[in-house]
């Protein structure tokens, strides 16, 4: 039998189940991964918002990381919330020289509006983009980094993602150095159960990765698996509730 591709994401834990580590093990799994994690910090969120964070060491998150790197062996890695400037320079010290995918989805506002960034933490992403194989902002996200232009300038690979963006269309932009722009545009899923979905999207890229997939491949799986997962959303909460993702085949 063929071992399934080893995947370590790094993320903070949605008590809810909805996002950040808890989507990355269900997304990763139901891709055919296998998930390993290194938490950065613990949330009490749900799906109307967080309502108290506490982050975890650096020497804690590193730990977790050079305990799955030395032992069981990483194929790709997927970066998300992070919590502090700390988290992500020691993070971004152990992966400069990883020779692997990596996946950097720059959270830094939750689904509820919960900011889960501060200006010192965006200031530490520099690193993570320059190393990253692809990184992952939504609207605001690419606002925050200089939009377009901004991102742009920094010579990275990325992949602007419309779901924030207004209107009955979501366009997807993937923004390689070089080449020409890849766009992927669809009908809107119309629910309000999309907690998750960033989450969603950057570890089922990571999953492809880590199974060989090319990058545009690996963004186009990670699209119908993100969109699947949606048309399933079982329908929990009373806010922005979570995804489907048993049930995508």
């Amino acid at each position: 039998m063929i071992p399934p591709p080893r995947i370590l994401t790094i993320a903070g834990s949605d008590s809810s189940g909805g996002a950040g580590i808890q989507a990355d093990i269900k997304t990763i799994t139901m891709l055919g991964g296998y998930a390993m994690t290194a938490i950065t910090a613990i949330t009490a969120q749900n799906t109307l918002g967080v309502s108290a964070v506490e982050v975890l060491s650096p020497d804690l998150v590193v730990a977790q990381i050079e305990a799955c790197a030395s032992d069981i062996g990483i194929n790709a890695v997927k970066i998300g919330m992070l919590g502090s400037p700390e988290i992500a320079h020691a993070v971004a010290d152990l992966l400069e020289s990883a020779n692997v995918p990596v996946v950097f989805d720059p959270v830094m506002i939750a689904t509820s509006g919960a900011a889960l960034a501060d200006a010192a933490t965006i200031a530490a992403f520099e690193r993570l983009m320059k190393l990253a194989t692809l990184t992952t902002p939504n609207v605001p996200e690419l606002l925050a980094l200089g939009g377009d232009t901004g991102i742009a300038a920094r010579g990275i690979a990325y992949l602007a993602k419309g779901g924030d963006a207004d209107g009955p269309e979501v366009e997807d932009r993937l923004v390689i150095p070089g080449e020409d722009q890849r766009i992927w545009r669809g009908m809107r899923v119309q629910t309000r159960h999309t907690h998750g979905t960033g989450c969603t999207l950057a570890s089922a890229i990571a999953t492809l990765l880590g199974q060989g997939l090319p990058l545009v491949d690996a963004v186009e799986g990670a699209r119908r698996f993100v969109r699947a997962a949606l048309i399933a959303a079982p329908g929990f909460g009373s806010g922005h509730g979570p995804l489907g993702h048993q049930a995508v085949r």
